[in-house]
């Protein structure tokens, strides 16, 4: 399979995943296992650089809340600096401790449980509230310390955020759009970690055909995470999370069987 078609499908599924609860990072860990794509500098950067296309929809569509409402600055901030300070020195170690695709299998399998019964726990909605506005910097930091359990292999940083959102007292909404909020600065904060760790290869990555496959895979997951956040945002709205719970289960179960077979 020709490396332009790897970047593009590698696109779409982070675009699909970047802002699901479901882990992005384990979707394109085990796409790549599925297509067969060799580990590599360039691929690890890959990884990490299309995100910036994914998050560049929330900017993009939640412009005015941006621009408009200055409150929600120091809550992000607030969230992002545990996991800049956690990041510096526990991710790298946490990465290579709990690695593996049967670790995947099973994190998908027990986020999954996780997010069918986190809306049975909090049976209160009466207190539950959808003004990021009004939310305080306590609140905003312990999200942030459930976001950095997304350091862990399978642990999705939507997933660990949006339920930190929930138990803290947002409800479904604005749990949700905080938690894309929250992801500028953490994926723009991975992005420029993993561009110095590559600072001495950007020889590999400034290839003619890598730079190429960079802007297709990034591209493609601006498009396709347009679309993901306006429709998870309408079904979150709705069902709540058991629709990704059970999806993380699923998924869980049926690598754990792909990996047992093959």
């Amino acid at each position: 399979m020709g490396q332009y078609i790897e970047a593009l499908i590698l696109g779409i599924v982070e675009g699909l995943s970047e802002f699901l609860p479901i882990s992005s990072t384990a979707h394109i860990i085990v796409a790549e296992k599925l297509l067969g794509i060799e580990s590599s500098k360039f691929l690890n950067f890959f990884t990490v650089f299309i995100q910036l296309g994914a998050i560049a929809a929330v900017p993009f569509l939640y412009f005015k809340r941006l621009f408009h409402s200055f409150y929600i600055y120091k809550f992000i901030i607030a969230s992002f600096i545990p996991a800049a300070f956690l990041g510096v020195f526990l991710d790298d170690f946490l990465e290579s401790l709990f690695q593996g695709y049967w670790f995947i299998a099973a994190s998908w399998v027990m986020g999954g449980l996780l997010l069918i019964k986190i809306d049975d726990w909090i049976k209160d909605q009466d207190h539950q509230h959808n003004n990021l506005d009004k939310m305080s910097i306590s609140q905003s930091v312990k999200i942030g310390l459930y976001q950095c359990l997304a350091m862990i292999p399978g642990v999705s940083r939507s997933g660990a955020s949006i339920v930190g959102g929930r138990l803290v007292g947002l409800n479904h909404r604005a749990a949700v759009e905080f938690s894309f909020l929250l992801g500028i600065p953490t994926i723009l904060g991975a992005c420029a970690k993993k561009l110095l760790d590559y600072r001495h290869d950007l020889d590999i990555i400034l290839n003619p055909t890598n730079s190429l496959s960079l802007l297709i895979g990034a591209a493609v997951s601006f498009v396709i995470a347009l679309i993901t956040i306006q429709w998870m945002v309408g079904l979150v709205n709705k069902f709540g999370f058991k629709f990704f719970g059970y999806y993380r289960v699923l998924a869980g179960i049926f690598l754990a069987i792909y990996l047992w077979w093959s």
